[in-house]
C-alpha cells in the first residue's frame, strides 16, 4: 500500500513541476522537494523512526518517487531552457526592414586641420612635402646642423636619448638634412612631422607638431622669407594679418629671427594674451648657415637659403584662441567636436 506521504509528496512535486515558467521556478521546485531541507529528503531521514516491518516498503517508495522527482525536473528543464532559447533567439532577430541608424560622424582633430592648412598653403607656393624618421641620429639632428656636442644649444632642445648617438628627433630639421644631402639645388620642401622634448605644462607637449620649410637654390634672400612668411600669416590668419621680425639666435641659421604676429584679440594695443606686448610670436627662422651648406655637400659661395620652422599646436592655439595645449591630447569629444 502506497505510503500517504510519499503519495503526497510526489502529487506536489509534479504539479509545481507543471506549473514552473522559468528554469529558475524549476530549481526553486528542486530544492524544495529534494534540497537538502527538501520535504522527501526529510522523510527519508525519518524512516528510522517508522516500524521496523514499514520501513523497507516506505524506502523502496521514496526511492522510486526521488527518481520519478529527478526524472521530471530534467525533462521538464529541457523544455523551458528550449522555449527561454527561443524567446532570446526571438528578441535578437534583426528586422530588416527597419529602417538603418546612421552612425555618427567622426571630425578630423584640429591639429590635423591646421597642418593640413599650413601644407596646403606651402604647396600652393610650389614647396613639396618631406618626410623623414622620428628615430634619428645624433649627427641628423644636431652636429649636422651646426650643433656640436659641447654646444649649449643643445639645452635649449631637452632630448630623449634611446642610446649614446640614437634619439627621438627635436625638430624636423634632419628632413631638411637627408633631403641636401640626397639632391642637389634648387631645394624647396616643408617637412611636417611629430617632435619629442622633454618638457610638459600649459603650453608645452613632450610630443608635438612641427612644420619646417627650407628654400635653397642662387641668390636666395632674407627678403624672399620675409614675403613668403607674410603671405602665410594672411592666409592662415586673415588678409589684414601684421608680422614683425626680431633679431634672435638659432645654432644653423644666420642670421635668425623670430616672427611675430600682431595680437588677434587687442589690435595690438597690448592685452593679457599677449602680455601687454601687443604681439604673438609664431615661429622662428633664418638664413641658412653656411656651414649648414657645406656639411651637405652644398658650396656656400654658389647657393643661399633660409628656413623657418612653426609648432603646429602654436598655430591652432593662435588660430583657434585655444590657451591649454592639453585640451588636444585629451580625447574630449566636447571639445574636438567644435573643429566639425
Amino acid at each position: 500500500m502506497p505510503d500517504k506521504r510519499v503519495s503526497e509528496i510526489l502529487k506536489g512535486a509534479r504539479g509545481e513541476a507543471a506549473r514552473a515558467k522559468l528554469s529558475a521556478d524549476l530549481e526553486q521546485v528542486r530544492v524544495k522537494y529534494l534540497g537538502r531541507q527538501g520535504l522527501l529528503t526529510q522523510f527519508l531521514r525519518s524512516l528510522p523512526s517508522i516500524p521496523a516491518s514499514e520501513r523497507p516498503e516506505a524506502g523502496r517508495q521514496a526511492n522510486e518517487a526521488k527518481a520519478e522527482i529527478e526524472a521530471l525536473l530534467g525533462q521538464r528543464l529541457a523544455e523551458l531552457r528550449g522555449a527561454e532559447r527561443r524567446r532570446e533567439l526571438e528578441s535578437q532577430r534583426v528586422d530588416l526592414t527597419v529602417p538603418g541608424r546612421r552612425p555618427p560622424m567622426g571630425t578630423l582633430h584640429p591639429l590635423t586641420l591646421v597642418q593640413d592648412e599650413i601644407i596646403e598653403i606651402f604647396q600652393g607656393l610650389g614647396f613639396a612635402v618631406a618626410e623623414g624618421p622620428e628615430v634619428e641620429s645624433d649627427f641628423y639632428n644636431f652636429e649636422a646642423l651646426n650643433i656640436p656636442k659641447d654646444h649649449p644649444a643643445r639645452d635649449m632642445q631637452d632630448t630623449f636619448y634611446l642610446a649614446e648617438d640614437v634619439l627621438l628627433r627635436t625638430h624636423t630639421s634632419p628632413v631638411q638634412i637627408r633631403t641636401m644631402k640626397a639632391q642637389p639645388p634648387p631645394v624647396r620642401i616643408i617637412c611636417p612631422g611629430k617632435v619629442y622634448r622633454r618638457d610638459a605644462d600649459i603650453t608645452h607637449s613632450p610630443m608635438f607638431h612641427q612644420v619646417e620649410g627650407l628654400a635653397v637654390d642662387m641668390s636666395i634672400s632674407m627678403g624672399d622669407l620675409k614675403g613668403t612668411l607674410e603671405l602665410f600669416a594672411r592666409e592662415m590668419f586673415g588678409p589684414r594679418t601684421t608680422i614683425r621680425f626680431r633679431p634672435s639666435f638659432f645654432p644653423f641659421t644666420e642670421p635668425s629671427a623670430e616672427v611675430d604676429m600682431r595680437c588677434f584679440l587687442c589690435g595690438g594695443e597690448g592685452c593679457r594674451v599677449c602680455k601687454q606686448s601687443g604681439w604673438l610670436e609664431i615661429l622662428g627662422s633664418g638664413m641658412v648657415h653656411p656651414q649648414v651648406l657645406s656639411n651637405v655637400g652644398y658650396d656656400p659661395e654658389e647657393v643661399t637659403g633660409w628656413a623657418f620652422g612653426m609648432g603646429v599646436e602654436r598655430i591652432a592655439m593662435l588660430k583657434y584662441g585655444i590657451d591649454d595645449i592639453r585640451l588636444f591630447f585629451d580625447n574630449d569629444l566636447r571639445f574636438l567636436t567644435q573643429f566639425a
